[in-house]
Formats: C-alpha cells, structure tokens, sequence
C-alpha cells in the first residue's frame, strides 16, 4: 500500500499501511478467491472489535480538523493518482457520478501542515 498510495506532490504516503493487489495474477480463480477470503477472514475478526469500541466516540475540534486533512489527501490522490479512477474519467460515455462517489462530502486542503 506505502508505494502504491504515495502523494508524489506533498511527498508522502496516504495511508497506514495495508495490503493492496490490483495486480495479482494466478491462472486459477479459485486460489485468488481463497486469498481475498483468507484476507477478510484475518481483519475482520480484529476489526468489528475496534469498531464497536469506538462507535460512539465523538471528536474534539482538533480530531475533526485531522479527519477533514486526511480526507483531503484522499480526494488529492483519487484525483491525480488513483488508476481506476483516472480510468473511469477517460472512459467515453461513463457515469462521472458513479467514479466520484466515493469522494467525502467534506474535505480541508492544506498544502503545509505540522
């Protein structure tokens, strides 16, 4: 994920790691099905707790302001640097409603931040 979500243009990565797969290749559908559950079944168990424990959990000022940075950066990086996305947009005749839908409905662009 560190390589593949890199902002070229602020110098840094987007996320907090991961793993990402674009690009698997096996001559066997069932084994990339195996993996992608093998995937889900090791985060979920490990997710739903987090979760629950933090649904209700409300923000400071200072909390929102991060949110609204980091949702920032990820429009920045659908925008310029997402494959599917830069696809979806030189696609003749396609849903540009579908292709930005996953765009936060607020976001804060700042270029220098400490």
């Amino acid at each position: 994920c560190d390589d593949y979500f890199f902002i070229k243009h602020r110098g840094e990565r987007r996320g907090v790691g991961g793993i990402f797969f674009d690009d698997l290749e096996s001559s066997s559908k069932d084994d990339l099905f195996q993996f992608v559950q093998s995937c889900a079944k090791a985060v979920v168990p490990c997710y739903i707790p987090i979760v629950n424990k933090h649904k209700n959990d409300s923000f400071s000022p200072e909390e929102k302001l991060w949110q609204q940075l980091r949702r920032g950066r990820y429009v920045e990086f659908n925008l310029v640097y997402d494959r599917g996305t830069k696809f979806g947009l030189a696609t003749p005749g396609s849903r540009i409603e579908s292709i930005l839908m996953s765009l936060p409905l607020t976001a804060r662009y700042v270029f220098v931040t400490e």
